[in-house]
C-alpha cells in the first residue's frame, strides 16, 4: 500500500466532495471511510485512476451517511446529481482546501488544528505535538472545530495569515522527521505565492528554504543531531539558500514587514557566514528585537536571549533568559548552554542532564545526554589533575 500516494490524493478528494455540497465534517468523515476501504482493497485489486476510485467511494458513503440522517433528508437530491465514472479531474483542489479550512466561523487556533488533521494528514497525536498540549485537549479541540462548521457552506475564503500558520506547522512536523510534509509545505507556498501578491507569504517561502538548505547537514550518519555551529557548511544547498535570500530581499524593499519576513531574515543571515565565528549576532539580535515586537512571543524571547548571548556575552544571554518562564520548551537546555559558555561546567552538565530528561523527542534528548556525559567528562579529568600529587 502507498501511503504517500493515499495522503497525496486525499486533500484533493475532500476538496471535490466540499465543492458538491458536502459540509466539511461530514465530507471528511466519508474520506475517511474510503481511505480504510483503500488500504483493505487495493493490495489484492490497485485500481486504474486512484483519486477518481476514492472520490466514488466517498461520495457514496457521503450519501450513504446522509440517507441515514434525519435531520439532513434535504440533501436527498444530491443523489441524483452523482456524475457519471471516468478520470477524476487533475486539478488541485489542495491549496483552495487550506483557505476553505481557514474560514471565518473558525478560530485561528481552530482552523490550523483542523486543516493539519483534515488537509496536511497529521494525525491528532503530530498536531497535539505541535501546540504542546496533551493529546486528548486537541482531540476536542478538533472534534469542536468539525462541530462548529458541520453546516458552513465554504463560500468565503479564510485569512492569509491563518492559512501561513497552517503551512508553517506542517513544514515544522516535517522538519522533524517526515521529508514528505517538508515537500508539500514548501510546493504549496510556492503556489500561494505564485497566485498571492503578498510580503509575508514571500517570507514564509524564504524561511522554509532557508531552513531546509540545511536539513542534509543536520544529522550525522547514525541519526544523532548536529548543531548549526558544528555543521559541515559544504553540505548546504548554495543555490536554495540563493533562492531563499532573494525572495527575502524582494519581500523587505516592499516595507511591510512580518514576523515570517524577520525569521527568514535570521536565517539568511546564518546562511550569509562562512564560518560559525564568523555569524553577525548583532544583526540577529536586531532581528530578534523586530520579532519581538511583532509578536512579542515567549520563543522568539527565548531564542534572543541565545542570540544576546552569542552577540554580548553569555552573562548578558543568563541576564536576559532570567526574565523568561522557565517552563518554556528548551529553556533549561539554553540554560545549560549559557552556563557552559560562561565556563560553570558542572551548573551546565546538571542542566544539560534535566533538559533531556525534558525533551519532546528521542534525537533531542539523545544529543542533550551525549552534551552532559561530555561535560562530566571533563569535570571528572579536572578532579583527577587535583588529585594528583
Amino acid at each position: 500500500m502507498n501511503e504517500a500516494l493515499l495522503r497525496s490524493l486525499t486533500p484533493g478528494v475532500l476538496g471535490i466532495l466540499v465543492r458538491r455540497g458536502a459540509d466539511f465534517a461530514a465530507a471528511e468523515d466519508a474520506v475517511q471511510d474510503a481511505l480504510v476501504e483503500a488500504v483493505r482493497v487495493w493490495p489484492d485489486d490497485p485500481p486504474r485512476d486512484p483519486k477518481g476510485w476514492l472520490i466514488t467511494v466517498a461520495w457514496r458513503r457521503f450519501l450513504d451517511a446522509t440517507r441515514a440522517d434525519a435531520a439532513r433528508r434535504r440533501r436527498e437530491d444530491l443523489v441524483e446529481d452523482e456524475p457519471p465514472p471516468g478520470p477524476a479531474a487533475t486539478a488541485d483542489d489542495t491549496l483552495q482546501l487550506y483557505f476553505l479550512c481557514a474560514h471565518p466561523s473558525l478560530t485561528p487556533s481552530s482552523a490550523v488544528a483542523l486543516t493539519l488533521r483534515a488537509v496536511g494528514g497529521l494525525t491528532t497525536r503530530q498536531i497535539a505535538r505541535a501546540y504542546l498540549v496533551p493529546e486528548a485537549t486537541m482531540a476536542q479541540r478538533i472534534s469542536r472545530a468539525k462541530r462548529t462548521v458541520a453546516d458552513v457552506r465554504f463560500d468565503r475564503p479564510g485569512d492569509v495569515a491563518t492559512v501561513l500558520r497552517v503551512l508553517y506547522l506542517v513544514f515544522n512536523e516535517g522538519y522533524s522527521g517526515d521529508l514528505d510534509l517538508v515537500a508539500e509545505a514548501i510546493r504549496l507556498t510556492r503556489q500561494l505565492a505564485a497566485t498571492i501578491d503578498h510580503p509575508e507569504v514571500a517570507g514564509l517561502l524564504a524561511l522554509m528554504l532557508l531552513h531546509h538548505a540545511r536539513r542534509a547537514a543536520r544529522t550525522a550518519p547514525d541519526g544523532s543531531l548536529i548543531p548549526l555551529a558544528e555543521q559541515d557548511r559544504g553540505r548546504w544547498d548554495t543555490a536554495m539558500i540563493a533562492e531563499g535570500v532573494g525572495i527575502l530581499q524582494a519581500a523587505l524593499a516592499r516595507d511591510r514587514l512580518g514576523e515570517f519576513q524577520a525569521q527568514a531574515a535570521v536565517a539568511a543571515l546564518h546562511a550569509d557566514a562562512p564560518t560559525a565565528e564568523e555569524t553577525d549576532w548583532v544583526q540577529i539580535v536586531e532581528w530578534y528585537d523586530e520579532l519581538t515586537r511583532l509578536t512579542d512571543s515567549p520563543v522568539v524571547r527565548l531564542n534572543r536571549a541565545v542570540a544576546v548571548g552569542e552577540a554580548d556575552g553569555p552573562r548578558a544571554g543568563l541576564a536576559a533568559l532570567a526574565a523568561l518562564d522557565a517552563s518554556l520548551p528548551r529553556y533549561t537546555a539554553v540554560a545549560a548552554y549559557l552556563h557552559e559558555r560562561d565556563g560553570d561546567l558542572a551548573t551546565a552538565a546538571r542542566l544539560y542532564a534535566e533538559a533531556a530528561r525534558k525533551a519532546s523527542n528521542l534525537a533531542e534528548r539523545d544529543h542533550l545526554t551525549r552534551q552532559a556525559a561530555r561535560l562530566n567528562v571533563r569535570l571528572d579529568a579536572g578532579r583527577d589533575v587535583r588529585r594528583s600529587p
